[in-house]
């Protein structure tokens, strides 16, 4: 588990191609590693990796082919800088919420545009993400813990104050580009939850209007 706080960011050092999936070697910048031991986990831009191997300058890691197919990772390249965040311990501070690292989605940013010495963020996220996202809900977007200011569809808004600009690669991102995204993980387990014994039925279309009413939520 994670809190969304990034603590430093790195840099992709190489990339390597292991038939249908990858390892990754991360130079890890100012990422305190004195306390990470082989089989850690540390969140890459939101992605939860396993230590595999520390040559001592970062980390290496192996990425599984169903998180190259669910997440933007397949779009970095040796140079390409990196969120990075160790898991959290039963003394960390919960400055964010709780993050599992792994991806719901890729979203896109469709608008930049400063906001006095913040900056607001529009992304369009995957339709089948938009049920998870609320107004002043939590989100996090490439392993960053953020609030959403605005919702509209499967659009939402994010204010980007200037700490976490120079703190995270958000201060690199550019109108086209694919971010991760892990929705609230409450909100995850509250559609399962009110399934109800139809979970057990394999495949649903989840909750929706229909499936609320008919089961007293709605009058």
């Amino acid at each position: 588990m994670f809190t969304g706080i990034i603590e430093a960011v790195g840099t992709v050092s190489s990339l390597q191609n292991r038939g249908g999936d990858s390892r990754v070697t991360i130079r890890s910048g100012k990422l305190d590693l004195a306390d990470v031991k082989l089989g850690d986990s540390i969140a890459v831009n939101g992605i939860c990796l396993t230590v595999v191997a520390l040559p001592g300058d970062g980390f290496v890691a192996d990425v599984s082919g169903e998180t190259l197919q669910r997440s933007a990772f397949v779009e970095l390249k040796p140079g390409s800088r990196v969120n990075l965040e160790k898991a959290l311990t039963p003394n960390t501070r919960l400055g964010g919420h709780l993050v599992s690292g792994h991806v719901d989605g890729v979203g896109e940013l469709v608008s930049l545009q400063n906001d006095a010495r913040s900056v607001r963020l529009r992304i369009q996220a995957p339709a089948e993400l938009a049920k998870y996202i609320a107004e002043k809900g939590s989100i996090t977007i490439d392993g960053v813990s953020l609030t959403v200011n605005a919702v509209d569809g499967a659009c939402f808004e994010l204010n980007i104050v200037p700490h976490t600009l120079q703190q995270t690669t958000l201060i690199d991102v550019a109108v086209g580009q694919r971010i991760n995204l892990e929705v609230d993980l409450i909100a995850r387990y509250l559609e399962r939850l009110l399934l109800g014994d139809q979970a057990a039925q394999g495949k649903s279309d989840g909750i929706s209007m229909a499936f609320l009413a008919e089961h007293g939520f709605m009058k």
